[in-house]
């Protein structure tokens, strides 16, 4: 399979096929009817495709182009120019969003940096279902807006109702993905998307609107004008995502010391990290709380570095329970110094204390991980794998958490040879 089709699930796929199928339909109609409105056309697929140019990842791998989907919301439900009304249809809202994605995408291929299909499919559907939905009604509303006592209100209304429909809908599918991509519950993804991706949703979709209405007014200009404060808020966006992939790749290579330093073996760290994260999913927490279970996860064992003489292989699971516990406080201490990680140091704290004392669940989960890796470390034996987890269920109730003992084991039966 083709490198940008490598590693995606048939939701996926099917997203992807069906967003093609459509843009295919949009830019053939288009192209044997003509645009409407040449100009008008051009000027919002530009802004689109400087949006797609601009496009960015935020927090939990989510790709989005804000401005690139304010103008072409704008340019669905886009009513009038200067009181002149615009008619173009459905299909020609969609291939000028197929057109601007696939022109802003080309630089980003030049250089070797594919977009994710699955997001630009998500993206263009999204549009497509709006313009579809709303296309129809644009004449009649824009009469009501021009009438003797015409008033912006219905159309504003059919506006605000249709794009949180459709904007529900795209929620959804996007929950529907990310739970097949990284094994958790539905409940759970629709949850995540809100929390996480609901806030720029909904200022994408008011910004959208604005241009709309901007336009009756100010022409193409409102193009111009709206286009400087939607770049400035997606260099705060980009910025934001930065800092939060740095401060991760600074906590990785923070973790790394332990293994430099010979007290664990290589790839521990980030091997009870990714395990302990599926865990996570598996028992349904959400982003906000797996992020701070992967920085706990990645940094368990730095209090290591305190001991004279390295445990045998770095394995605590073989160490008395007084000096695991002795660890974990001093790893806790460490990192509390840095004065922005209290939560995580409780973490890694609390991941030795005895399951009566009820420690978070982002420590039993560290707790459950750390000893399934030390006991079959990077080994791909599903024999050695049976075994730890037999032991670790023996253990389940009195040293470990039984309902994470039961989620390792469908983290490890789905994937036997667990490859972190």
């Amino acid at each position: 399979m083709s490198r940008p089709f490598r590693g995606l699930d048939s939701g996926q796929l099917l997203l992807i096929c069906a967003a093609g199928l459509v843009a295919v339909a949009g830019v053939a109609h288009t192209a044997a009817v003509g645009l409407e409105r040449p100009e008008v056309a051009i000027g919002f697929g530009a802004l689109i495709a400087v949006g797609e140019l601009a496009r960015l990842t935020m927090p939990g791998n989510r790709e989005v182009a804000p401005i690139g989907a304010a103008a072409a919301l704008g340019y669905t439900v886009l009513l009038d120019l200067a009181t002149n009304p615009l008619r173009h249809s459905a299909l020609q809202v969609v291939a000028v969003i197929a057109v601007g994605m696939v022109a802003g995408a080309l630089p980003h291929l030049a250089v070797g940096r594919p977009p994710r299909l699955d997001a630009m499919a998500r993206r263009l559907l999204t549009g497509a279902l709006l313009a579809f939905a709303f296309r129809p009604l644009a004449d009649t509303l824009h009469k009501l807006t021009l009438g003797d006592r015409g008033t912006w209100w219905p159309a504003l209304t059919v506006m605000v109702a249709l794009i949180a429909l459709t904007l529900g809908i795209d929620m959804l599918i996007a929950a529907m993905l990310r739970a097949e991509q990284v094994r958790t519950a539905f409940k759970v993804a629709v949850r995540d998307e809100l929390r996480m991706a609901f806030p720029l949703g909904a200022a994408v979709a008011a910004s959208g609107v604005l241009l709309a209405l901007a336009s009756h007014s100010m022409d193409l200009v409102a193009l111009v004008v709206f286009a400087a404060p939607l770049l400035v808020t997606q260099v705060a966006f980009r910025k934001y995502a930065g800092i939060r992939a740095t401060y991760l790749q600074t906590v990785r290579a923070l973790s790394r010391v332990t293994e430099v330093g010979g007290y664990v073996e290589p790839g521990h760290s980030r091997r009870v990290s990714r395990l302990a994260v599926a865990i996570g999913r598996e028992l349904g927490m959400p982003e906000p709380e797996l992020l701070e279970l992967e920085y706990a996860a990645l940094m368990h064992d730095i209090g290591q570095l305190s001991l004279r003489d390295p445990i045998p292989g770095g394995a605590t699971v073989l160490t008395e329970p007084d000096q695991a516990r002795r660890i974990a406080e001093l790893g806790a201490e460490v990192i509390r110094q840095t004065g922005v990680l209290d939560r995580v140091a409780d973490v890694v704290r609390r991941q030795c204390d005895p399951i009566d004392e009820d420690p978070p669940l982002s420590s039993r989960i560290i707790k459950a991980a750390n000893a399934y890796d030390d006991l079959v470390g990077g080994s791909t034996d599903r024999d050695r794998a049976g075994a730890a987890l037999e032991r670790l269920r023996l253990a389940a109730g009195s040293q470990y958490d039984g309902a994470c003992i039961t989620a390792l084991a469908r983290v490890v039966d789905r994937a036997p040879a667990y490859r972190l």
